[in-house]
């Protein structure tokens, strides 16, 4: 200790022994003196200032000991007895089959304790820690002991919460990410689910009292063995955007993140959930590339979508027949002006996007029928880049062969992330 900082410490001892009347505990007293007494822990921080006290103050070593604590009304004091609430924690989590390899504790304490503390700290002017974090701190020590699992702060697998109000123990699980790429393999079904236009989810005749304008999703093709293996609450689907209900995605897959909610087991083998996703898809849709990812893969696929670029296979029907040297125009399709189509701009920013066609191959198959081929940039509207969508996509297909054309059938083959 530093002699210079003696005469201080005993002022304030003495100030706070008399403003508590010596009803403080060792815990609550070590806490004022945190920043200017060195100790292994505020316990014993405070026993040597009772003994400090002792040698200033007749009888300062054993102040009223029949009161509670002034500040934490004896809280602290739970923490030293026999099935204190560490080991209630314990009890609870093993009784609970939770998966997790790290944990957090937080704490509810009686505003009452919180504003006494305050108000001590502000007159005898000292800046520490607060009870909670001392709590959080001693708590999440003697479980890391008696659990063998560590305490993680940014991303923890298990969060505690004791209200010490009232004994009460909460926990929350938190989510863990599946990445993957799915294909799907039939038109006219939505990457996720698609409540009801008419009823909003409730179930109405329009919707067979379903709530779903679609029987299906890619999404509850995907989810449901998942959750089964995962033991969770819900999911949520992120996908690296998405095709439309009537286009295939083919090729490697679209890549997406599955969220699961709350979680009981948190590793099972993908390899296995892969085949049972596969086999409950029916031949719809298909996984592959599982992998266990963190949670910042959730926006990070989200906001991937139009920075890579995407091929897609399209077969356009044109009005009228063209020559095979009209059809070599089509090579000039490079830097593409599009406006927000007509189809989403209910849904979408109405604004024009320059985006990119870095390749495009075509074959005729039949008289007024081609097959495209097109590599682009993300974001670029296929359908509208073939029919011009009245002139809101410049220049386009239509455009360049001189007769109106559109998109009957498409495909994705590639999103390169």
């Amino acid at each position: 200790m530093n002699e210079k900082m003696e005469p201080e410490i005993t002022d304030k001892l003495i100030e706070i022994i008399k403003i508590t009347e010596g009803n403080i505990c060792n815990r609550c007293l070590g806490r004022n003196f945190s920043k200017v007494l060195e100790a292994d822990g505020n316990l014993e921080r405070g026993k040597y200032l009772r003994q400090m006290l002792s040698s200033i103050t007749e009888g300062g070593n054993d102040p009223s000991t029949t009161e509670p604590c002034y500040v934490c009304n004896d809280i602290l004091k739970e923490l030293d007895k026999p099935n204190n609430i560490v080991d209630r924690i314990v009890k609870k989590i093993n009784e609970s089959g939770i998966e997790f390899s790290n944990f957090l504790v937080g704490c509810r304490v009686d505003p009452e304790i919180l504003e006494r503390e305050k108000d001590l700290q502000g007159r005898i002017n000292v800046d520490v820690e607060s009870i909670k974090k001392e709590i959080n701190r001693e708590v999440g020590k003697a479980m890391e002991l008696k659990l063998d699992q560590e305490v993680e702060f940014d991303n923890p697998n298990l969060v505690v919460t004791v209200n010490l109000k009232n004994g009460r123990i909460e926990f929350q699980t938190n989510p863990i990410f599946i990445e993957g790429r799915y294909r799907k393999l039939l038109r006219g079904i939505p990457q996720t689910k698609w409540p009801c236009i008419k009823c909003r989810g409730k179930g109405c005749e329009r919707c067979n009292f379903t709530g779903k304008m679609y029987q299906e999703s890619v999404e509850e093709l995907i989810s449901p063995e998942a959750l089964k293996v995962a033991q969770g609450r819900a999911s949520k689907f992120h996908g690296a955007g998405r095709e439309d209900i009537d286009v295939r995605m083919l090729g490697r897959g679209r890549p997406f993140v599955l969220e699961i909610k709350e979680p009981k087991i948190r590793r099972f083998n993908l390899e296995e959930l892969k085949d049972s996703i596969n086999l409950y898809a029916e031949g719809k849709v298909e996984v592959l590339d599982l992998k266990f990812v963190g949670k910042e893969r959730r926006s990070q696929i989200k906001t991937s979508s139009t920075d890579t670029y995407k091929v897609y296979r399209a077969v356009a029907e044109l009005e009228e027949e063209v020559e095979d040297e009209v059809l070599e125009s089509l090579k000039s399709l490079k830097v593409i002006k599009q406006r927000t189509p007509i189809r989403v701009s209910h849904r979408r920013a109405d604004k024009i996007r320059t985006r990119e066609v870095r390749n495009l191959e075509f074959k005729r198959i039949g008289e007024r029928m081609l097959e495209l081929v097109i590599q682009c940039e993300g974001g670029l509207y296929i359908k509208e880049l073939i029919s011009g969508d009245q002139m809101r996509t410049k220049p386009s297909v239509s455009q360049i062969l001189g007769t109106p054309s559109k998109c009957v059938k498409l495909d994705v083959l590639e999103v390169n992330i």
